[in-house]
């Protein structure tokens, strides 16, 4: 359907290069968008860069480190100089350290708020104008189960996943008559290293994901490629500020 065709649109994607990202920039080259994938790891955007042209998009790739403005800028402003323009934007990067509330470091607790939130708001404050100059424009954040939930091993990366959700909002009531739409995605348990590392980290973890989820298992980066699609296209046009689950029914379980 045209209402879901990204032919003409150029993506941008932070950790574009494994995981949900990747997942998403899938999504987005299968739907005719120009992708531009950025990481910190060069020879794996690289591969990643291989496979989006394979499915026929024009991609490119960036290296950046989200925690530094100026790094973000020049990420947005390479997007920019390769492909013209930029239209959608996918603040997606992100970490986590697994420890109860007393045992983190403050630095500990600053890498986790400024690679997954500060990351965001610099992404999205450096590709503003150009999205003002396209026209309009699509942020998509991605968030997590624990915007909803609290978990004791989780608590500077639920601030920073509970921060992208209240960004989201401030960011969309600001930009909406500038017809850029800024909505977030609430991955559940997905199957990425992130993920593989906790259940390595905490007992008994995958039983208890597969016996809430109704879905019955973990989700996979594949299953956000179509809301990814619909956020970044114009059947989303009139949708803004919104968090949207992608878990396979776990946040709506009672038991």
């Amino acid at each position: 359907m045209k209402l879901f065709d990204l032919t003409g649109k150029v993506s941008l994607v932070t950790g574009g290069n494994g995981g949900i990202g990747l997942g998403m920039a899938r999504g987005l080259a299968q739907a005719g968008a120009a992708v531009a994938v950025a990481g910190r790891q060069a020879g794996k955007s690289a591969t990643a860069v291989k496979e989006l042209e394979a499915l026929g998009a024009r991609a490119m790739a960036v290296e950046v480190d989200v925690r530094k403005e100026a790094s973000c800028r020049a990420m947005v402003q390479a997007v920019v100089e390769r492909f013209g323009r930029l239209d959608i934007l996918v603040n997606n990067a992100g970490t986590n350290i697994r420890k109860r509330p007393e045992e983190y470091t403050l630095d500990e607790w600053h890498t986790v708020l400024d690679t997954n939130l500060t990351s965001a708001f610099m992404c999205s404050h450096a590709a503003y104008p150009h999205m003002v100059r396209a026209g309009g424009g699509k942020i998509i954040n991605i968030g997590s189960m624990m915007s909803i939930f609290g978990a004791p091993f989780t608590a500077p990366y639920a601030a920073s996943k509970g921060g992208i959700v209240q960004m989201t909002k401030a960011m969309a009531t600001a930009w909406a008559r500038e017809n850029i739409q800024v909505n977030a995605v609430l991955p559940g348990w997905i199957d990425t290293d992130l993920t593989r590392k906790a259940r390595e980290q905490v007992a008994g973890l995958h039983d208890k994901v597969v016996a809430r989820t109704p879905a019955g298992r973990w989700g996979s980066p594949e299953d956000h490629a179509g809301i990814a699609v619909f956020l970044a296209s114009a059947g989303s046009d009139f949708v803004t500020g919104t968090a949207i689950p992608v878990d396979g029914g776990y946040s709506v379980q009672g038991v």
